[in-house]
């Protein structure tokens, strides 16, 4: 299956694969020619291996399952590990489900294309839904385990591999109901740990509608939290500090389908002080028909500048679900500009396409997974854009 370009500006497409057929991507990370992308849980499948030492010509080495009523859409590799997720699935299921996985599947990556399990921590609860890891002690997750109204978040630790313990836990307060605390926020209010990124002594984590809360990890085992910040909107997910501009960059999740869903942005804070971050502005909005379309229109993730990526403290890559791959330039963060951008036609068996994970690898590719049947897509930058990101690497 190919899929062709509908609109793009900076980059071209130079590679695709469907994943055989089970193209529900979800996150995407390369290390060196292996390509890692869990999936979303639609079509059953867990976690998919390519050789992308070609990359206009990836090839499928390695696809597994998930558990029953499990999805694994998570992936995090570093210090020769492969860190994946174990979260029930579907998350509303519309009828009783059978015995899930929930929890960290641990695998030693001695043959990048063929990895071996050594190791597993349980959750318990509903599993564990995103991971934070780029090696060392101690990864960071959040989950829902027994107990909780919703996801906290949690670190695990990893000195020994083969059996990961918890080291520390953060939820808000009123989270913890086995523990005897009450839930004083409103009826449809969602407050939930989704994603947390770290700059220096502070994590930054998305709460879905309580949006910011900065924590102190300075020692990673005593999670303090510094402050909060509320904007309107919901469904935070992916807070992303520019290191040493004073800047975060955050998503706010479309969780809703179109057409005419609820109005989802990417926001610009100021976090020059970290105990009072101050908002300032949203990014542009993809401009075209996307709020017209059915499925998802609105922001989802970032490329988060992992150590062996590209870097950049001034370019954001962001997937827009339909509206697909948004580039931005916040040179000046008063006037923050969309500067490229790629959206595919829909893929066989989708309506649109739903661009939903990127990571753009060492050699400036950006890899982009489809939500739907898409698979996984490998995009080039066209000269323009390859300066800019040359000029803008950090």
């Amino acid at each position: 299956m190919t899929t062709e370009t509908a609109s793009s500006q900076g980059v071209r497409l130079v590679g695709q694969h469907d994943l055989a057929g089970r193209g529900d991507g979800m996150q995407v990370m390369r290390h060196g020619d292996a390509l890692y992308v869990g999936h979303a849980g639609s079509t059953g499948a867990g976690t998919s291996i390519l050789d992308v030492s070609a990359p206009d010509r990836p090839q499928l080495v390695a696809q597994w399952d998930a558990p029953a009523n499990t999805h694994t859409h998570k992936v995090q590799i570093a210090d020769g590990l492969l860190l994946v997720n174990h979260e029930r699935f579907p998350y509303r299921p519309k009828k009783p489900l059978g015995p899930h996985s929930a929890g960290v599947a641990i695998y030693r990556v001695d043959d990048p294309f063929h990895l071996r399990q050594i190791g597993f921590w349980s959750s318990g609860g509903k599993g564990v839904h995103r991971i934070v890891w780029e090696g060392g002690r101690y990864a960071h997750m959040s989950g829902v385990p027994e107990g909780f109204t919703d996801r906290i978040w949690m670190t695990v630790d990893l000195a020994d591999p083969e059996r990961p313990v918890l080291a520390a836990s953060w939820w808000w307060p009123g989270q913890w109901t086995a523990g005897g605390e009450t839930v004083d926020w409103p009826d449809g209010h969602r407050v939930a740990a989704h994603h947390g990124l770290t700059e220096g002594a502070y994590t930054y984590l998305g709460y879905d509608d309580a949006n910011l809360v900065v924590l102190d990890t300075s020692e990673p085992t005593r999670p303090r939290e510094v402050s909060r910040l509320r904007w309107e909107g919901g469904a935070t997910h992916t807070c992303l500090p520019l290191t040493d501009r004073g800047l975060l960059v955050v998503t706010d999740e479309q969780q809703h389908d179109g057409p005419h869903g609820e109005e989802r942005r990417i926001h610009l804070i100021d976090i020059a002080d970290p105990s009072a971050p101050r908002y300032l502005r949203t990014l542009p909005a993809p401009t075209g028909p996307f709020d017209d379309l059915p499925q998802r229109y609105g922001p989802h993730n970032l490329h988060e500048n992992r150590a062996h990526s590209y870097r950049s403290n001034r370019l954001v890559f962001a997937t827009y679900f339909s509206a697909g791959l948004r580039v931005y330039d916040l040179s000046d963060p008063q006037q923050p500009r969309e500067v490229a951008h790629w959206v595919s036609e829909a893929p066989a068996g989708s309506a649109v396409p739903q661009a939903n994970d990127l990571f753009v690898d060492e050699h400036c590719l950006i890899w982009v997974t489809d939500r739907g049947t898409g698979g996984v897509f490998c995009l080039e930058p066209l000269p323009d854009l390859a300066d800019l990101m040359a000029e803008a690497a950090s």
